[in-house]
Parts: structure tokens; sequence; C-alpha cells
């Protein structure tokens, strides 16, 4: 294929949507750390010089997407109603399968946050690190409106701490519940160590209503301590 500039800025949009589509759709069949920025300019169309055009690295067009991934997540949950009947605990655990089920459903978004830290924050300029924290920082609070939304009770220092809670258990869980070859086949050949098997639903789903559980219950003692004072 001839390389065309793209000379307008709605050209240069499109050039850089079809490079982060092609990502994506990339991530639908194989891991992170399998996609490389060779295989990726050839899915595209184009030479990994120009490419690198648009954007510095692969790393940096990972974490685009990971930013792509998490406003489309976060857009998805703003949209669904809030069931506000129930008692607080009862609407935490409603909160937490939301939130696990959710992600699950979103296979790339999950497999890009289990490696920001070790793989997609890494070989980028610190111009495209402000700009993936700033956009980071605007979906925290999106999801900390969001949380409060359903558990208003939480306050905002609660649900900022749900939030981070969640993320970190879903990051983690995900790696940890996403075995290898070797594993299926241990797990398959034996019924008593397939029990060990981990679901990242589940995990996710428990973590985040245990949290909210706790948070729920030192905002009350405090408030307690408040009033005996």
């Amino acid at each position: 294929m001839t390389f065309q500039r793209a000379r307008t800025d709605e050209q240069r949009s499109q050039r850089r949507r079809q490079i982060l589509d092609t990502a994506a759709a990339m991530l639908t069949e194989m891991p992170v750390a399998k996609l490389s920025l060779n295989e990726l300019s050839r899915r595209v169309g184009l030479a990994k010089a120009n490419v690198l055009r648009y954007f510095e690295s692969r790393e940096a067009v990972l974490l685009d997407l990971l930013d792509t991934e998490i406003h489309a997540w976060i857009t998805e949950l703003e949209r669904t109603p809030v069931d506000r009947r129930g008692t607080v605990r009862e609407r935490g655990d409603t909160l937490a399968g939301l939130l696990a089920t959710s992600m699950a459903r979103r296979p790339v978004l999950c497999d890009l946050f289990s490696a920001q830290g070790a793989v997609l924050e890494q070989n980028i300029s610190t111009e495209v690190g402000i700009g993936h924290k700033r956009a980071a920082q605007e979906s925290l609070q999106s999801l900390v409106r969001l949380v409060l939304r359903h558990v208003p009770e939480l306050g905002s220092e609660g649900a900022a701490a749900l939030v981070e809670t969640t993320l970190l258990m879903a990051m983690s869980a995900w790696q940890c519940s996403r075995p290898s070859d070797a594993m299926l086949a241990v797990y398959a050949s034996d019924p008593e160590l397939a029990a060990m098997r981990l679901d990242f639903t589940d995990l996710v789903r428990r973590a985040t209503a245990v949290t909210a559980t706790g948070l729920l219950a030192r905002r009350q003692q405090s408030a307690s301590a408040g009033t005996t004072c």
C-alpha cells in the first residue's frame, strides 16, 4: 500500500482511529505482551515508520487505547439505571456486581489494565505520560461520582477508596484468572485441583463488596464517635 500522508486534522484523527481499532482487534486474538508494532503496522497497512508518525511507540498506542476503553466502560456504567431500593449493604453488593460483570465483559480493557504499570507506562515520553495521567484522573473522578450515585453513604473519600481498590483488584485478578495452557491441562486432569482455578468476576465482586462494607462500617463508627464527643 502506498502511504498517503494525512494532511488535515480530520484525516490524522481517522488514521489514529484506524490504528487504535486495529490494535483493539488484535487484543481479541492475543495478550498485550504479544502485540508487536511490526504486526500492528502490517495489519493497518502502513510501514512501521508511518505508524510512528501518529504514536511514538507501541506503548503509546496501548495507553491511548486504554484511555478509550476506560471511557467506553464508564459511559456504559453511567447509562445503567440506579436502583436505590434496599439497605445500604445490599446496594453496595449490587454495585460490586455491576462493576465486576461490566469489566468481565470487556477483556481488552482488563488485559490493558493488568499490563498498565509493567508494560504500557514504559517507553513513553513525559508528554504522553502526562496526557494519560490526566485522562486517568478524569476517569477516576467519573467513577467516584458513579459510586456515589449508587451508595452516597460512602462519602467522597470512601467512594474514591472503593474505586482504587476495585481497579487494583481487577488488575491482579485478571492475570491470576488467566491460566496458561499447562495449568488448564492440570485442572482438566484433576477435579480437586480444578477447584483452585480463580474466577475473575467472582474475585472482583467479592473484593469490592467486602471493601464497601468495611468502608461503610468505618464511616459509621467515625460518625458515632463524633456524636459521642
